[in-house]
C-alpha cells in the first residue's frame, strides 16, 4: 500500500514537471516568434541606417546597440518609430540632428521592432513593450 502511494506521488511530480516544461517552451516560442517578426520589420526599415549590427553611422544615424537613448528614453523612442523624429538627439553623449521619416508600422509591428531591438547586439529588456504601450503613445 505504502509502495502504491510512492509510485502516485512520483507520477505526479514527473506529468507535472512536464507541464512546465511544455509551458516555458510555449512562452520560448511565442517570444521567438515575436522577435523574429522584429527582425523582418528591422531588415526591411531600419537596417539601411542603424546597420544589421545596430552601430549606426557615426555622425549621420544614432547607434541602437547600447544605446543610452533607448535604455532611458523608451516613450521617445516608440514615438520616434511611431511618428518620425526630427531635431537633435544626444545617444551615448553624441549629437545627432538628421530626420527619421514616420514609418507607417502598425503598434503591433512597433512593439515587435522595439523588442526586438532592445533584445539584439548586446541590449537587454526584461520589460517588454505592449501593443498597448505603443498605442497609448501620442505625438
Amino acid at each position: 500500500m505504502k509502495l502504491n502511494g510512492i509510485i502516485i506521488l512520483l507520477c505526479i511530480a514527473l506529468l507535472m514537471s512536464c507541464n512546465s516544461e511544455k509551458k516555458e517552451t510555449n512562452s520560448n516560442a511565442a517570444a521567438s516568434k515575436e522577435f523574429a517578426s522584429g527582425k523582418q520589420i528591422y531588415d526591411d526599415f531600419c537596417i539601411s541606417c542603424h546597420m544589421s549590427n545596430g552601430k549606426g553611422v557615426p555622425s549621420a544615424f544614432p547607434p541602437l546597440d547600447n544605446s543610452d537613448y533607448l535604455k532611458n528614453k523608451r516613450t521617445a523612442s516608440i514615438r520616434a518609430i511611431k511618428y518620425g523624429l526630427k531635431g537633435e538627439i544626444t545617444v551615448n553623449g553624441k549629437t545627432y540632428n538628421s530626420a527619421m521619416a514616420k514609418q507607417g508600422l502598425s503598434n503591433e509591428e512597433i512593439a515587435d521592432v522595439m523588442n526586438y531591438i532592445t533584445n539584439s547586439w548586446t541590449n537587454e529588456n526584461k520589460l517588454l513593450i505592449t501593443v498597448d504601450e505603443v498605442s497609448k503613445v501620442q505625438p
